[in-house]
């Protein structure tokens, strides 16, 4: 309240001032608007921005803690509307940040639009079916495509058995259930029991995932796929895409290879310990890699972002986290995936890319690294954006929304701090969409909250529009800061055995998780290569670096 005062204190400041003085003599940064260490710049003659970059704020002056838009304890879920012990403590739900339309309103939207909502496949196939590929303008790659859905699945895990609005992913956030399991009987079955190590299979001399062979967990493979052909990790649809199984395999070696690092530091550690502590540093590395290389390219800012817990120790903070039903759906990004699959000159189709269980071993972690980080993804907003094999998810998305009755997308709009758009064409830019819009939905404010995320204009030169990157930002903020390693009691040398395994965390990039677990370091970015890094003899500017941690 006192920083919200403090906002409107120097509004009120700047407007009696500038009623005094000619804006063309007095630069408004000289009344010091930004706070929390944001910086001013002049914008024109008589505005001004403030620069929020790495303070954990964002607003106007820089007064609003972007990571507390998140309500924490969680509030509602898919069966409460209403704040309950249910929503709180049971961690089988989804939480929500939003309760459900009320189910005796008027319209399935409250009040306003229709009776009766679009059907979603018809919906999808005239607005979000791709015409043609549109390549991503920030020049987003493969590499990004994989590492957010491997990331993301080890806390977007919607419970079959259940049903929707509940998980199976009870940590709730960042703790490499996908490499560990989500439970302690599948994470037993991952590890070697020696040297806090994981068990493996070493073909033509590399590390790789042990078969369900070695490792007897469930893995989801079509029917009849060979036992040794299926590769056993913790998140059981790995085995879907290789590029999924590419970003398990380098995390697997980087396990191991931490855990021989822990061992010569810690001779005496037994076969848990090493393993606990190996389990902090790659979340700490983890979240340094999301923060630094993955938000940073989403960002587009040329300013470096940096993972720095100790910015929020000064600040009224809850570390814990839980995920929402909205963040799931938002995080929908299929529009990623091109229309084929390019692995050095080879080029698969989606149905031969597919439970591919050879391609990666036959081809190695180097060749699908540098693939696909050279192949371009396509971009997510703005509509008919989405290839014809993954429309049936999107359509499942809708329907889904539908049945934990998700408010307007113009609600989500108002509770993140955004005005609720007037109008069709003033969400889309177009004309002709809009009045097909308007014709269906009756009135902007029963558009939908996943329609209305990918229907959205895209911003300049931008991966999707402006409700994607203010609702998601939170989202994700809250769930990184958010995590025990970032709180005063674990950001510390000794939780991560020492100044040796908090170097290797605060050192952590994708560069060195690729290069220190290849035999070659390749081209590897979430962008595609600008071809004047390339050298004559083919390395590139950012080749291995050192392996000393």
């Amino acid at each position: 309240m006192t920083r919200l005062r403090l906002s409107f204190a120097l509004v009120i400041l700047l407007s009696v001032c500038e009623s005094r003085a000619s804006p063309r003599t007095v630069n408004p940064c000289c009344y010091y608007p930004c706070q929390n260490k944001g910086v001013c710049m002049r914008v024109g003659r008589e505005s001004y921005e403030c620069d929020c970059t790495r303070t954990g704020y964002f607003g106007t002056n820089c007064t609003w803690l972007r990571a507390n838009l998140i309500p924490s304890p969680p509030t509602y879920n898919s069966v409460y509307g209403y704040i309950s012990w249910e929503a709180h403590s049971n961690v089988s739900y989804f939480t929500r940040v939003l309760p459900p339309v009320p189910d005796d309103c008027p319209t399935p939207m409250g009040t306003s639009g229709k009776k009766q909502l679009p059907d979603p496949q018809l919906f999808a196939e005239r607005f979000l079916l791709r015409q043609r590929f549109q390549r991503d303008p920030q020049g987003t790659n493969l590499m990004f495509a994989f590492f957010a859905q491997h990331f993301t699945h080890q806390f977007f895990k919607t419970s079959g058995k259940m049903g929707h609005g509940f998980t199976k992913a009870l940590g709730h956030g960042v703790d490499l259930g996908h490499l560990y399991g989500d439970n302690l009987e599948r994470q037993h079955q991952l590890r070697l029991f020696r040297d806090g190590k994981l068990k493996y299979q070493v073909v033509d001399g590399e590390m790789y995932p042990p078969t369900v062979l070695d490792a007897p967990v469930h893995m989801i493979y079509p029917a009849g796929t060979p036992k040794e052909k299926q590769l056993a990790v913790g998140q059981e649809v790995f085995g879907l895409l290789p590029g999924l199984m590419m970003y398990a395999t380098l995390w697997l070696r980087e396990h191991n290879r931490v855990c021989d690092v822990l061992k010569q530091e810690h001779p005496t550690w037994s076969d848990e310990q090493l393993f606990q502590t190996t389990r902090l540093i790659l979340i700490g590395e983890t979240i340094k890699i999301v923060i630094e290389d993955y938000v940073q390219h989403l960002s587009g800012y040329f300013l470096h972002l940096k993972f720095d817990p100790e910015l929020l120790f000064g600040v009224q903070f809850q570390y814990q986290n839980r995920i929402a039903v909205e963040f799931n759906q938002l995080y929908h990004w299929h529009a990623l995936m091109p229309d084929s699959f390019t692995i050095q000159e080879d080029e698969y189709s989606y149905e031969q890319f597919i439970y591919n269980t050879s391609m990666l071993l036959d081809y190695g972690v180097e060749a699908l690294v540098e693939s696909f980080s050279k192949q371009m993804a396509g971009q997510i907003g703005g509509g008919q954006t989405i290839n014809t094999n993954l429309l049936k998810v999107a359509v499942g998305v809708i329907e889904e929304s539908r049945l934990l009755r998700l408010q307007p997308f113009n609600e989500y709009r108002k509770r993140f701090s955004m005005k609720p758009y007037k109008s069709f064409q003033e969400l889309t830019g177009e004309e002709e969409k809009a009045a097909e819009l308007e014709k269906l939905y009756g009135d902007i404010n029963a558009l939908e909250f996943y329609p209305g995320l990918l229907l959205e204009k895209c911003q300049p030169n931008s991966i999707f529009g402006e409700s994607m990157v203010e609702i998601g930002a939170p989202f994700s903020l809250k769930g990184l800061f958010g995590n025990p390693i970032c709180s005063p009691e674990y950001w510390k040398p000794s939780t991560f055995g020492g100044s040796t395994g908090f170097e290797i965390v605060k050192t952590a990039s994708l560069q060195k998780l690729v290069c220190l677990n290849v035999r070659r370091c390749p081209y590897v970015a979430f962008h595609v290569p600008d071809p004047s890094t390339e050298t004559a003899t083919g390395d590139h500017q950012n080749g291995k670096p050192s392996t000393e941690l």
